[in-house]
């Protein structure tokens, strides 16, 4: 008796013959209601899938942070104090170096700093590689001699801040006053007040160059608020000017004095 009913449930577990030929039936000559309901399934799994993709994308691509400057800046030596804590001699990068790099924070937060060359022959192919991946860019200034490379600092400066993919994902922008160990160095607010006054003469020759003759400007993205001089509040970036010396004001065995730098990179 036992066994005719097992045999029983095992049975009514399949289909009946019935319900498969109805089924069959459906595919050869389909209903156009069975259909848009079929199409509207697969489309709704297909946006859920792409709405996935691009939401989890943006948040694992955007992990990188960029040293980034002129030649002699002290990218290099920041990278080794940043990572390692030690004083590390260095020479020009002619490619870029990467690591991870967990912030001081109680979250505990890492990302991948990437240190790229300064030269200006090299600056512009790794910073088209890496930009889509910029969560933040450190913009290392060498305070020592600011005085005498501004209008270079400033030209790289302004490529960055009208570069439209970085206005648009507008990743935070840290600028490194570096060197603050040597005498007579000027300032971050010093350093600021000179960048957004060179930046403001940029903007006018630049924009002046870039105009079609319909008005519009080719490719490049407006810097700052028109008809007001410009200021680093205008831009749809976060940017923090901070000091700090990677050599150290006790010279190589002594520590890097980096600790606005770190609390920056502690609140991305």
């Amino acid at each position: 008796m036992d066994e005719t009913v097992s045999l029983d449930l095992a049975v009514d577990d399949f289909p009946s013959e019935f319900e498969l030929e109805s089924l069959i039936e459906k595919l050869k000559d389909p209903d156009p209601t069975f259909l848009l309901g079929i199409f509207v399934a697969l489309a709704v799994v297909i946006f859920t899938i792409v709405l996935l993709k691009f939401f989890l994308g943006s948040k694992t691509t955007r992990n990188a942070v960029l040293l980034v400057g002129l030649c002699d800046a002290g990218k290099t030596l920041l990278f080794s104090r940043l990572l390692l804590g030690t004083f590390k001699r260095t020479q020009t990068s002619i490619a870029e170096s990467s690591a991870s790099y967990k912030a001081k924070n109680e979250r505990g937060t890492s990302w991948t700093l990437v240190d790229l060359p300064g030269h200006e022959s090299l600056r512009p192919q790794y910073i088209e590689k890496f930009k889509a991946s910029a969560r933040a860019l450190v913009f290392v200034v060498d305070s020592a001699v600011f005085q005498k490379e501004v209008r270079d600092v400033a030209e790289f400066l302004y490529s960055l801040l009208t570069d439209s993919t970085l206005t648009t994902s507008a990743p935070s922008i840290i600028v490194a006053c570096n060197k603050q160990d040597i005498k007579m160095t000027k300032s971050a607010k010093l350093i600021q007040q000179q960048l957004e006054k060179e930046l403001n003469t940029l903007r006018v020759t630049r924009s002046a160059a870039l105009t079609s003759q319909d008005g519009s400007v080719g490719g490049a993205v407006y810097l700052g608020r028109k008809g007001r001089d410009f200021d680093f509040s205008q831009l749809p970036m976060r940017v923090e000017f901070v000091e700090c010396s990677a050599r150290g004001h006790q010279g190589e065995l002594g520590d890097a004095d980096i600790q606005d730098l770190e609390t920056c990179l502690a609140k991305l």
